[in-house]
Parts: structure tokens; sequence; C-alpha cells
């Protein structure tokens, strides 16, 4: 039987000496300590949703669908436990029965509660304080590289909490989770289409001092402004069964579609034809003042969505005040790349505005408000190394610009990349993780290239 496992959009497969599925805490700690059994590095894996190798090993992945329980949910201080390989989808449907939910309901539900507490996340749609998901973790317990027991709370060894925000499971394996959490809430969405060239930044500003957050989406030279805000009732909220259903299967299967199977010389004109239908929808929704929902409904289940309809992307996170003119310098790359090399991306790029926030040493708003570009793309076997050669210049053209990448959402990020992005803040990681882990047991090749 093959030990392969493939991330969620297949663009990375990785075989281990040893696949494992542990049941209990002693299991992970055997696993750690007898290096025998089970050769480094040792990565832990959920659902493998990243998209860059940090979870890829050659010597022991640990799955860990075993360890996907409710641990306490405290009503009264407001606090939710769980075992890290819980689905951050299962956890809101745990709480919303008490009317419950977390703080920050991220739009991927796959992501395990352990890798929601070690890892970088983004959300501008419920990024009213914080749009990082481990900004809300206040507790976490891990299994060390040598096989002890650690934690790291508000209460006990809190100095700890801004490593362990960033480790990516560099400092061992994340077992058990708490994150604030707070009463069911109803909010709305609304929608508003501009042109590229029209904005500003002023605009842009006010739009942010007018809402509790925001999110754009651009589609050729066109900008969709998402707002949202709490509201007390719900209306047309069957909508947000559509916008599920949109980006859990819909945008990224025609797209694929299209792409695959139309003529050449078809392509560009159907692909601009979904574009124009997709800005026909948002001008729709901006005309009948958006639609309303609970709020874990944003949240997007990718569980049973087929290959066919999988999409990918990137992120990269610049100064919010420069983002205006990086959108425009942004739209004139992509049309001359698509130019020179005949591919552009067939899903929009997303934009998330995110608060500055220092909560994780690897914040990549430690310095201040972002708001980001990120292309995503549905890619086939007919342009899947289009796709690829498409990020690697994105990334070179992201970095001239001072951007930060996520280590575990931009695809071929350079060690030049993160070291000029992060700066005294990465040395200060690395030389942690070097501490805590001195024989390297959790170290994978993609990790070991990256670190100062």
């Amino acid at each position: 039987m093959s030990n392969s496992v493939s991330s969620y959009d297949g663009s990375i497969v990785s075989t281990p000496k040893e696949l494992v599925r542990p049941e209990s805490v002693e299991e992970l700690q055997t696993i750690l300590k007898q290096k025998d059994r089970y050769p480094g590095p040792v990565r832990a894996m959920g659902s493998f949703h990243s998209l860059t190798p940090c979870a890829a090993s050659p010597g022991t992945i640990v799955d860990m669908k075993g360890l996907a329980k409710v641990v306490s949910i405290d009503a009264k201080n407001m606090t939710f436990t769980a075992q890290a390989g819980m689905q951050m989808f299962d956890a809101a449907t745990a709480l919303r029965a008490l009317n419950l939910q977390f703080m920050l309901n991220i739009e991927i539900g796959n992501m395990t509660v352990g890798s929601a507490a070690c890892c970088h996340t983004k959300d501008s749609l419920d990024g009213v304080a914080h749009g990082q998901v481990n900004s809300y973790v206040i507790g976490v317990k891990w299994v060390s590289p040598s096989g002890t027991l650690e934690e790291a709370s508000e209460e006990r060894n809190p100095e700890l909490l801004p490593f362990i925000r960033a480790s990516y499971g560099l400092a061992g394996i994340v077992y058990e989770v708490t994150f604030r959490i707070k009463p069911l809430e109803i909010i709305r969405f609304d929608y508003h289409v501009h042109d590229v060239s029209a904005l500003t930044q002023d605009a842009i500003s006010q739009v942010i001092a007018s809402n509790e957050a925001m999110v754009c989406w651009t589609l050729g030279r066109k900008v969709v402004i998402q707002t949202r805000n709490r509201a007390t009732e719900l209306r047309h909220h069957a909508i947000a069964d559509a916008r599920r259903f949109g980006w859990s299967f819909l945008a990224a299967f025609s797209g694929r579609l299209v792409r695959q199977h139309s003529p050449a010389v078809a392509t560009n004109a159907l692909e601009d034809l979904e574009s124009g239908i997709e800005l026909g929808f948002y001008q729709l929704l901006s005309a009948t003042g958006g639609f309303t929902l609970y709020d874990p409904d944003k949240m997007i289940n990718y569980s049973k969505t087929p290959q066919s309809a999988r999409y990918a992307f990137t992120f990269w996170a610049f100064p919010r005040d420069a983002w205006v003119k990086n959108l425009n310098d942004y739209v004139a790359f992509a049309e001359a790349y698509f130019k020179q090399h005949g591919f552009r991306c067939n899903m929009p790029l997303g934009s998330y505005f995110i608060r500055q926030d220092s909560s994780s040493l690897l914040s990549y708003t430690h310095d201040g408000d972002i708001i980001s570009l990120d292309p995503i793309h549905a890619p086939g076997e007919i342009d899947k190394e289009a796709w690829a050669a498409f990020l690697k210049a994105f990334n070179d053209w992201s970095a001239e610009r001072g951007g930060l990448p996520l280590l575990n959402q931009s695809p071929f990020v350079k060690k030049e990349h993160v070291v000029a992005a992060y700066g005294e803040r990465w040395k200060k990681l690395s030389d942690w993780v070097r501490t805590v882990d001195p024989d390297g047991r959790m170290l994978n090749p993609f990790f070991a290239d990256l670190l100062a």
C-alpha cells in the first residue's frame, strides 16, 4: 500500500517512509521518541490544504485525523478547546449548536485547529479586530521533538505564544488548542463595483473607516469591493448557499472546463464572458442591497469538492497605503505577462484587508495594516506548468515591491523572499527553532532551505 499523500489542489505529493494516524497523545509521544521506528523529519498533517510543502516529509507524516474531538466548550468564560485534528468547519458546527461561534470563521473551513494555531491564515470578512485565526488562540499544548509535553497559554508560559503561533510545526506536534469564542452573530455583505483606474487610496481608506471589514475581487479592469458589517435579521440569506456553491464548485469547475476543453481560439472569449457574468452577479447584489447570513455560514466546506472543481492561489501582503498603486501595477503586470506568455488566471484576484496585529512573531501585519494581492487559478493538466511559471514570476514581482509571503500559502517562496520580508523576526524564530529542536527532528527540506 502506498504512503503517498497529496495536497488539496494536487500540486504537492509526498511519499513518507511512515504514514501514521495516532489516536492519543501517548502515541504522539512514542512517534517522536522512537527515531528508528519513525524516521525524521516528522511532520504533522491536517487537511493538507497548504500550497507549499510545509507538511511534506520523506520520513514520517503524522495524519492528525485520529485526534479530532471537542475537549470542552465553556460558555461562561467564552472558550473552546479541541484536539488538533478537528477541522474548523466541524468545530464551528459544535459551537453553532450552542448559539456560539469563533471570533474569526475562516473561509477555508477544512483547516484543522492545530494548523490554525501554529500557521498563518487570512480572513478579511471576519477581520474586525484581527484577520488571523491564531490571534484568537489563547492556549496550545504540544509534544516536543524529544517527546515531552509542552504548553503555552495566557496563564502558563505566555511568552511562548508568539513563537508557537508562528512555528509551523517546527517546535513539535500540536495536540490541543483553546480559542476565544463569542455568541452567534448575523452579518451583512454588500458589494460595489468600480473601475480599477478610477479607484483612489482615499476612497479605500473611507471604505475601511465606514465598515467593519473589507475584501476586494478584481476581474480584468473592474474591482468589486465587498464589505462586512453586523446585522440584526436575515435578509436574502439564501444567497449564502449560492456563494458557497460558487466557491466550493462552480467557479473553479467552469474555469478549468473552458481552459481544458474549448478550442484555443474561443478560450479567451469564453473566459471574458464568464467574467462578465460574474460581474453582473455582483452588480445585481449591489443593486439589491447585498444579503445577510449567520457568521459561521461564511465558512466553506471543501471536503466533497471533486478534483475537477478545486482551485489554487497564492498570497502576498503589501502595506495598506500602497494598495491602489500596487493593484494598478499588478493589472499591468498580469496583462503584460498574458501578452508575452499566453497565460492568465481564470478566477478573480483576491485582496484581503487585514489589520495590524503582532500576536504572532511572524504576523504579516506586525508593522501595520495590509491589503494583499492573491492571484487565484483553477489549473488543469493543460496549464499547470504555465501556472507554476506565473507564480514564480509573481513572487519576484511581489518581492521587489516589499511584499510579505506566507510560508504555507505562497508557492515557490524562496529564502531570500522570507529573509527580506521578515528580517530580524525570521532570524529570531529560526534561532528558537534550533533551540527547541537541536537535532532537526521536525525540519523537512522545505523549511531547512528557508531557515535563517
